[in-house]
């Protein structure tokens, strides 16, 4: 990811991110796929109106899809409101497709969506990554480290 695309994503207003998947799981490959939305998804992700706990991508048919992804309904919406908990289309190309495919083959690997946003030409894509599961000792590393993290930063203010 180069500079460009991480300024462009702090600048953009909705970033839902997957906070606990950085806890649970070693990020081994990131990938940013498009995401096929209907009717009022868009209008509700650009409320922020998403969430992604319990999110993971399985590949069925060589297409990868994201499950258990939560779009709230459209508040202005009519009848024709989407189902807020269905099974998302994502969109990469087959030799990604094909890599991830092959990764999630070996045990212990899966594929978690970390990030959703809109990009500055206003369609929402999202950050998925191929992660690997941590073990407890790995877990208790991580809150060490941002425990220590955070004394640091309380010591710096006071000077």
């Amino acid at each position: 990811m180069t500079k460009e695309e991480e300024l462009l994503r702090k600048k953009s207003p909705i970033n839902i991110k997957n906070k606990k998947a950085s806890f649970e799981y070693i990020f081994v490959d990131e990938y940013t796929a498009g995401i096929v939305l209907t009717g009022t998804e868009i209008k509700s992700i650009r409320m922020g109106k998403a969430s992604l706990v319990d999110t993971y991508c399985y590949i069925y048919n060589g297409e990868i899809w994201v499950k258990g992804m939560n779009i709230s309904p459209y508040f202005y919406g009519s009848y024709n409101n989407h189902e807020s908990k269905r099974d998302r289309k994502l969109l990469l190309n087959r030799r990604e497709i094909n890599k991830l495919r092959e990764a999630t083959k070996q045990v212990g690997f899966t594929i978690i969506p970390t990030l959703v946003f809109i990009d500055d030409k206003g369609r929402a894509k999202v950050d998925i990554a191929l992660c690997r599961g941590k073990k407890e000792y790995d877990k208790r590393q991580t809150m060490k480290e941002k425990e220590d993290k955070r004394e640091m930063d309380r010591v710096r203010k006071n000077f």
